[in-house]
């Protein structure tokens, strides 16, 4: 279990649960490269309503929350995908995403623009998941306290959503070039979808 350098709070419909020191609703610290950032906005609390958010596709159409109603959703956030860790952790979700059902959805959220989005997707054949940009709103960061003060950019993280829209699952990587915890969200990301049906 990777405890040292992430923090993840798992409320799951059985009686696992895993936990860390979590800093949901209260201003956080990262950092990049060991040196301490300050994210914006407040970081959601387990088993509330995961706040609706608004982004765009790579034609800048507007993709929202209360789109995939109804879905387990994984929320995969990353700084940039022109850097090694975001690629390989978006690439991960995009293979891992053929082990689920309709009922799944994967989304990676970058504040990349759409046009360097689409090049990376077709580059690295990413094809499953939807990745999604933050870049004209940031609705997205400022409602899950995401955004790193300064920087423009997303901190690494990742969320899961049930259907009923209540977040279950949520991992902040304090240190942005590390990665998150693959097997503990794919694994909660089973439990949650299975508990819905």
């Amino acid at each position: 279990m990777k405890l040292f350098s992430t923090f993840a709070a798992i409320t799951l419909l059985s009686s696992s649960v895993m936990s860390a020191p979590s800093f949901a609703g209260e201003k956080t610290m990262i950092t990049m490269g060991g040196n301490p950032v300050a994210l914006e906005g407040r970081i959601p609390k387990i088993n509330t309503v995961a706040p609706l958010f608004t982004v765009v596709d790579e034609k800048f159409n507007p993709v929202s929350l209360s789109d995939f109603k109804g879905k387990t959703v994984l929320i995969s956030a990353v700084p940039s995908l022109d850097t090694g860790v975001c690629a390989l952790q978006t690439k991960r979700f995009n293979k891992e995403f053929t082990k689920y059902d309709a009922d799944v959805v994967m989304l990676t959220i970058s504040e990349d623009l759409p046009f360097a989005q689409k090049r990376f997707c077709q580059t690295e054949n990413v094809d499953k998941i939807k990745v999604l940009s933050d870049s004209v709103w940031r609705d997205f960061g400022e409602k899950y306290g995401l955004l790193i003060k300064d920087r423009g950019l997303l901190a690494r993280s990742i969320f899961i959503i049930d259907p009923q829209g209540i977040l279950k699952y949520q991992e902040l990587v304090t240190e942005v070039s590390e990665h998150p915890d693959y097997d503990a969200a794919l694994a909660a990301l089973t439990e949650i979808s299975s508990a819905a049906k």
